[in-house]
């Protein structure tokens, strides 16, 4: 295998691909994944996968349970929720984020869930993973159930900026969705996270056909006027249900022209880098001279950025999953339990991401196509 894209020239060796290779499911057209290259690489090659990307946006789940039961992600019933004991310790997280950022070049954290604030050591963990690194960007994915009464505690305690995810401002099709009656609840922790300062408030959305497509320049409009960022994510085929199809979802075309109707949308000239959002400035169509804000567009479906992609996703009980559409993971909890060292877990982190598919779980972008096979976990116990 010879060398491309900065990565090492590296003999497979059979002695270094039993950990996490042999868990690879060759269904549809998952990509095979190589033997591991444990061994050839280095820390300094960070988290580098065999297609010349170097993961350092980390994205770390907390827990796979939530107090929503959204219909794109779980079933009405939920799910069974890990033991207590098979979920990533604080200590064992705060390890982790530790070895990312100074041993593997992580530059960027991501807390998740399920729903994270459902963790009543959410601060401590904040604020463990702080004391450690002063200067790394920190956010926090929320449905914003409980945020009004923990954002302030959150921002002393170190958390930079929020996610919450909002489909709706209309109380009926936020329960439709959401199955929950929480809207209220919902603002009010959006509203807190605003003003305490957790930076630029993030809103995420999913647009679903029939219920809530028509209000997405109702949400943009409501998101500008407060100085929020709205993005909307294309419907993934990671449902509980297996409800999705690629004709049923709304496409980022769709949202553009959807939001046209109201706005003048213009490319961001800033560098999108692996930002997985293309993000559009805007104005109102009343006044096409005035930028009033920006609203970001997650395509993974119909535009894809898997070429780019810089994440390294890590789930509530301690696998790395190379892509969020992987077949397989590499357990670290086991390995932070059996006592080893930093340098071991440092390895299988590595091995486990220089086994990365291509895309989409396989040698290819494809979500939908016919040698698509949707992975068995949803995912609220993924982790976005």
């Amino acid at each position: 295998m010879g060398t491309q894209l900065g990565m090492p020239v590296i003999s497979p060796s059979p002695s270094t691909s039993d950990i996490g290779a042999r868990d690879a499911r060759a269904a549809g057209g998952a990509e095979q994944v190589p033997p591991s290259p444990a061994s050839a690489l280095t820390p300094a090659d960070g988290l580098l996968d065999r297609h010349g990307r170097r993961a350092t946006d980390m994205r770390l789940s907390l827990t796979d349970k939530c107090n929503l039961r959204c219909t794109y992600c779980m079933p009405a019933e939920g799910l069974d929720w890990l033991a207590r004991d098979k979920v990533l310790a604080r200590d064992e997280i705060v390890r982790l984020v530790r070895l990312g950022v100074d041993r593997l070049g992580v530059r960027e954290l991501r807390l998740t869930g399920g729903e994270p604030l459902v963790r009543a050591d959410l601060v401590e963990i904040v604020a463990g993973i702080r004391a450690n690194h002063p200067d790394l960007p920190i956010s926090l994915t929320t449905n914003g159930l409980g945020l009004d009464k923990k954002a302030q505690a959150l921002k002393d305690a170190g958390l930079t900026r929020i996610n919450v995810s909002l489909d709706s401002l209309h109380p009926d099709t936020f329960a439709q969705l959401t199955r929950r009656p929480f809207l209220d609840r919902v603002l009010r922790g959006v509203e807190e996270a605003a003003r305490v300062g957790l930076g630029l408030v993030k809103i995420n959305a999913v647009l679903m056909r029939g219920i809530n497509d028509a209000e997405a320049p109702a949400l943009l409009e409501w998101a500008v006027s407060r100085g929020f960022e709205l993005r909307f994510i294309e419907q993934m085929p990671l449902d509980a249900d297996h409800g999705w199809t690629r004709d049923g979802m709304i496409t980022a075309a769709e949202m553009r022209t959807l939001l046209e109707r109201d706005f003048v949308l213009t490319p961001d000239p800033r560098e999108r880098g692996g930002a997985p959002a293309q993000r559009w400035e805007v104005r109102r169509n009343a006044d096409p001279a005035t930028v009033v804000g920006t609203v970001g567009i997650i395509a993974s479906v119909t535009e894809p950025f898997c070429a780019e992609c810089v994440r390294t996703r890590i789930t509530a009980e301690g696998k790395v999953r190379s892509c969020l559409f992987s077949h397989h993971e590499t357990d670290l909890l086991a390995l932070l339990r059996s006592g080893v060292d930093d340098d071991a877990v440092v390895r299988r982190w590595q091995e486990a991401m220089w086994g990365k598919p291509k895309a989409h779980g396989m040698g290819h972008t494809g979500l939908g196509d016919a040698d698509y096979v949707q992975p068995d976990r949803t995912m609220s116990a993924i982790g976005g």
